[in-house]
């Protein structure tokens, strides 16, 4: 679980911005936390709400970016990094620090990089009450090689030398079997988004064909998924997803196609996803990336949640990730969203609060960071009534 991350230097946030899941003592002890081996206790949720272009897509951002980097950087074809700094900044290194909890430890990662190669990269482990590193990795502009240091990570010099500097060292050492290595990488997988390196990734109909692939090979997913689509009333009675044969000009493949399953009395007619609504296909798809990090326990990160949706059907979502039986793995989710009348569902450490200032930067701050925001306010009446400010200059 994700206890908090910061970043500087980094598209329209020039400096030092923290997102915090951790919960204070005063935060209330309900099942919208969850309360860690070491005994901080830290929310499942948080909620990123500003005006348009303020920075709300950029402040989740690197929490993609760096699940990316840490597990399949070695991959990449590209020998460049896909991060920007501030438009306005002379230095062009962004700086990154995921602090989190895998299997009862806790981690702190930290990476310095620009758009072509990495000037810091180090891992440290939490022991006892402080922090202690696995590695760290400094780019020397003298020598133009890495100074590289181990403390128990099993990555020898030799093996550290050869890892090219636009490659996470983490994800390198994955490919030599080192355990922790491997374990990170695992994590860095279960971080489900709809990003790219330019915002939001607008769905195409090969996102329909690959989560339809997703759901014919998870069933429980698959009926999980058409009863939540039944629930939000889509006029579905359920959903199918059938192999066709489609032929190019080249060869014959095979796609998963997605059938919305609709019943009139005693018929029964099945329409392509396709031709379904706009919010049907958004619910279908947004579903394929929530419920892998509820059946086993990870981290969604969403642009624009509602995208295509009825405001009302966001608290149900949400509710996903509260109710201990569809989250038995204490799963997360942080989102932007627009509809704000998710500050009814929310307390005010589980909303973080985006606008751009005047020289175009962007700022963050957590709403139970106002002073005299008090936990039985009616957020959603202040938060209209301009008293937190992140509200649209019209």
């Amino acid at each position: 679980m994700i206890l908090y991350y910061t970043f500087k230097n980094f598209y329209s946030f020039a400096e030092q911005t923290t997102v915090d899941f951790r919960l204070s003592s005063k935060a209330p002890r309900n099942n919208l936390g969850h309360t860690l081996e070491s005994g901080q206790r830290v929310s499942k949720v948080m909620a990123v709400i500003g005006p348009n272009a303020g920075g709300k897509t950029t402040l989740i951002k690197p929490l993609a970016f760096v699940a990316w980097f840490v597990g399949g950087s070695f991959f990449s074809k590209e020998r460049s990094i896909p991060v920007s700094s501030h438009f306005f900044e002379e230095g062009n290194i962004s700086e990154f620090e995921v602090v989190f909890e895998l299997e009862g430890v806790q981690y702190r990662y930290e990476l310095h990089v620009d758009e072509t190669q990495v000037y810091w990269e180090a891992l440290y482990v939490k022991r006892s009450r402080s922090f202690s590193y696995l590695f760290r990795r400094d780019w020397d502009e003298k020598s133009a090689t890495f100074n590289y240091s181990q403390q128990g990570f099993g990555l020898g010099r030799s093996e550290a030398e050869r890892v090219p500097m636009h490659v996470s060292l983490i994800s390198a050492a994955a490919q030599y079997g080192i355990g922790q290595a491997k374990a990170l990488v695992e994590s860095a997988d279960t971080v489900y988004h709809n990003l790219y390196v330019h915002g939001r990734r607008h769905y195409q109909l090969d996102d329909l064909y690959e989560a339809a692939e997703f759901y014919q090979k998870r069933p429980e997913c698959l009926a999980k998924m058409s009863q939540l689509l039944r629930q939000f009333d889509l006029g579905l009675s359920g959903v199918e997803v059938e192999v066709r044969e489609f032929q190019t000009e080249e060869k014959t493949i095979k796609r998963h196609v997605p059938f919305g399953v609709h019943e009139n009395s005693n018929v029964e007619v099945t329409i392509p996803i396709i031709s379904e609504s706009s919010g049907t296909q958004s619910a279908f798809i947004l579903l394929y990336r929530l419920l892998p990090a509820l059946e086993t326990g990870g981290l969604a990160v969403i642009d624009e949640m509602e995208s295509d949706l009825h405001p009302h059907m966001i608290e149900p979502i949400l509710n996903l990730f509260f109710n201990e039986e569809t989250n038995p793995y204490n799963a997360q989710i942080i989102f932007t969203c627009h509809a704000v009348t998710v500050l009814n569902s929310l307390n005010k450490g589980q909303v973080t609060l985006v606008e751009k200032d005047e020289q175009g930067n962007s700022e963050a701050w957590r709403l139970d960071t106002v002073e005299g925001v008090r936990s039985d306010d009616n957020l959603l009446a202040k938060y209209n009534a301009g008293a937190f400010g992140a509200t649209p200059n019209i």
